[in-house]
């Protein structure tokens, strides 16, 4: 038994010493980790499923490559970043761990924002319409999101507060103690969004960006609920509050606004164009 490997059981289902190591396959001093091989299967799959919508969305393909290139690049400095800020304790005194990011420390947040600016800024350089490359971001981030989450699972981190809800899972990890499996929730709830993003946006896309509003909203919900669970949540500095609560918050209220005020614009637009010629 070592750092690299966990038994993980789920008493209440009557599930038992799962085998679970974090390592994929080693190649002399050179090791392959699951969670990264999980990040990019997350990553292919939404990237697959924006390859089949930009036509449906009038996007051009080469340069939605670019805003996805830039957005993966910058994703990955802003999820260290948003960690290194709120946990600076653990790297003041050694700045240099701060490049080693093989070692763990990225902020889902940080990435989504980094990516998403990144890629703004190169579909205004490329002249690609935002709201749109935004709509098929947002939905593709819930699926790469809910794939990701299991790589919380192999690393057996992420996880919540002691529970005796009958899918409390018990690991090296937990103290040999029940605890609530947060990567598991949000798994099935960005899957689930995923899928509800989709069907809305054949049957109820009213206006460009709507279903990146949606992805905010529905990401936002869950962050809240979630992350006050999570026993290793990056806290703000000057307050003993969650940053994800904080910001998931301010997304879910801003979004909502966001949705209501364009729907409206939208529907008055139609109601508009559809009026007869004044005599």
């Amino acid at each position: 038994m070592n750092d690299s490997s966990y038994h993980v059981s789920f008493p209440g289902l009557g599930i038992e010493n799962i085998p679970v190591s974090r390592v994929a396959v080693t190649i002399g001093n050179f090791s392959i980790y699951w969670y990264g091989i999980i990040i990019a299967v997350g990553f292919l799959l939404a990237l697959f499923y924006a390859m089949k919508s930009l036509k449906r969305y009038g996007l051009k393909q080469d340069s939605f490559i670019d805003c996805v290139l830039a957005g993966l690049v910058f994703g990955i400095i802003g999820a260290r970043l948003y960690y290194v800020v709120f946990s600076w304790d653990n790297y003041k005194d050694n700045p240099l761990d701060i490049l080693a990011i093989h070692n763990g420390g990225l902020a889902i947040y940080g990435g989504i924002i980094g990516g998403l600016g990144a890629a703004c800024i190169m579909a205004k350089i490329v002249k690609l319409n935002i709201p749109a490359m935004l709509d098929i971001g947002g939905t593709g981030f819930l699926i790469g999101q809910g794939l990701g989450r299991w790589g919380n699972f192999i690393n057996q981190e992420a996880f919540g507060t002691p529970t005796d809800l009958p899918w409390g899972m018990v690991s090296e990890n937990t103290g040999g103690v029940a605890v609530h499996p947060c990567f598991f929730y949000e798994s099935v709830w960005c899957i689930l969004g995923f899928f509800l993003l989709i069907f809305l946006s054949y049957k109820w896309r009213k206006f460009d960006g709507q279903m990146f509003l949606l992805y905010v909203i529905w990401y936002g919900l869950e962050r809240m609920v979630v992350e006050g669970l999570r026993t290793d949540s990056l806290m703000t500095p000057f307050f003993n509050l969650r940053v994800s609560q904080i910001l998931s918050g301010i997304l879910v209220i801003v979004g909502t606004v966001l949705l209501i005020i364009n729907l409206k614009k939208s529907n008055s637009q139609r109601d508009t164009a559809g009026d007869p010629p004044a005599p």
